[in-house]
């Protein structure tokens, strides 16, 4: 269902925040063409996860950049960058990701492509926002998370600070971005005017944790206590973690510690019978819960939870979830490939429309894979000759 049929977008970005909210836009059933450098393209295309290459680029970039198109040129051409600014023209959103001022420079900052085409949505990612003593410091995920106080929040109280090992910052930012693009799509439609669209990693880190950092504001500014036992959330009262049982894990939501006394026979935790010694206590009934836990299986305690009603989980690893039927029901995974290539296997968009889901078939693009056939489509060359005579 292509929802933004006849939308051109063009990818200026590279590496992860800003060609996720590009392949959602696809995903969408937006034509997106990356706008390529002739030797090397895409960063990503040589950023590796565990060594993993397909056709000669990396599993990373068929994961992040299947669904689009490539375009070769050099920016610092004269030629080329005619032929860019008439595909611009005919371009309903573009997208760039380099460092502040790098596209002023190269002569395709927003003030200039608003005036080849004033229609035009334009969206912007950086690292750390366009001004300010950060602005020109690498944008990379570790560091934001590391700088955000985001890890912080993870780990038990006696480890170190805690990344999260995903790549959430950019991710998130992807989020947003493919956000504002849409809502000033939808502006457009009704006004006819283009818009600006400027995301940071730092800003879209800092929402991620909208809720505690609201919670550090609104409480005197305390500094997060995180658990010494099954740290899960440094502002959530016990009962919530992860537990070891006799062999394997489980995952305890909210709830009433008192109640989760009687289901689990745990005639210890009568004593806290105030609901903020949940907090203030947490530590000492998290650790009463797990010596209990550890007695009997995964199943066992799943099973009597389950039955009263109680917020738990299963602890699964990829293996068991990809073999589960609730898995299974979602039709989650798509095979991606290069023609006469070997599998590749990925997630879907997550949206679903109308019932339906969202899946396309078409491969990540090799380095310029399509660069003769949109300058022959947008006769760009041909416009560049009239040009100049």
């Amino acid at each position: 269902m292509n929802l933004l049929d006849g939308i051109i977008v063009l990818d200026f970005s590279q590496y992860l925040a800003g060609p996720s909210a590009t392949l959602r836009l696809a995903d969408l059933g937006a034509r997106v063409i990356k706008i390529e450098r002739v030797n090397g393209g895409d960063g990503s295309r040589s950023m590796q996860l565990k060594n993993l290459t397909v056709d000669n680029d990396s599993l990373l970039f068929h994961t992040i950049n299947r669904n689009k198109e490539s375009f070769t040129c050099d920016l610092k051409n004269k030629n080329d960058l005619k032929m860019v600014k008439r595909l611009i023209a005919k371009a309903d959103v573009m997208v760039e990701n380099f460092r502040p001022g790098v596209m002023d420079k190269i002569g395709l900052g927003y003030d200039i492509v608003k005036e080849i085409n004033p229609k035009i949505i334009y969206g912007t990612v950086t690292g750390y926002g366009s001004e300010g003593p950060w602005a020109k410091k690498p944008g990379q995920d570790l560091l934001l998370q590391s700088m955000s106080g985001l890890t912080w929040l993870n780990g038990n109280s006696d480890q170190p600070p805690m990344p999260f090992a995903l790549s959430i910052t950019d991710i998130y930012t992807g989020v947003h971005l493919s956000e504002g693009i849409l809502a000033c799509l939808f502006r457009r439609f009704k006004t006819g005017k283009g818009g600006l669209v400027q995301v940071s990693l730092l800003e879209s880190i800092l929402d991620m944790q909208f809720e505690v950092i609201t919670t550090y504001l609104n409480d005197g500014k305390k500094a997060p206590k995180r658990s010494s036992y099954n740290n899960a959330h440094a502002y959530l009262s016990a009962p919530y973690g992860i537990y070891e049982t006799s062999d394997d894990y489980i995952a305890l939501a909210m709830g009433s510690v008192l109640e989760l006394g009687e289901i689990l026979g745990i005639t210890e935790l009568k004593q806290y019978s105030n609901t903020e010694s949940w907090f203030d206590s947490r530590d000492e009934i998290k650790q009463l819960i797990g010596d209990k836990l550890k007695t009997n299986t995964a199943e066992y305690w799943l099973d009597i939870l389950k039955k009263s009603g109680y917020w738990c989980s299963d602890v699964l690893n990829w293996q068991q979830l990809l073999e589960s039927e609730g898995f299974k029901i979602l039709d989650f995974i798509q095979n991606i490939k290069r023609p006469n290539s070997q599998d590749i296997f990925t997630t879907r968009c997550p949206i679903k429309i109308n019932g339906k889901n969202l899946k396309s078939a078409k491969w990540a693009p090799k380095l310029g894979e399509n660069t003769e056939s949109i300058i022959e489509e947008f006769k760009l060359r041909g416009e560049i000759q009239n040009e100049t005579t």
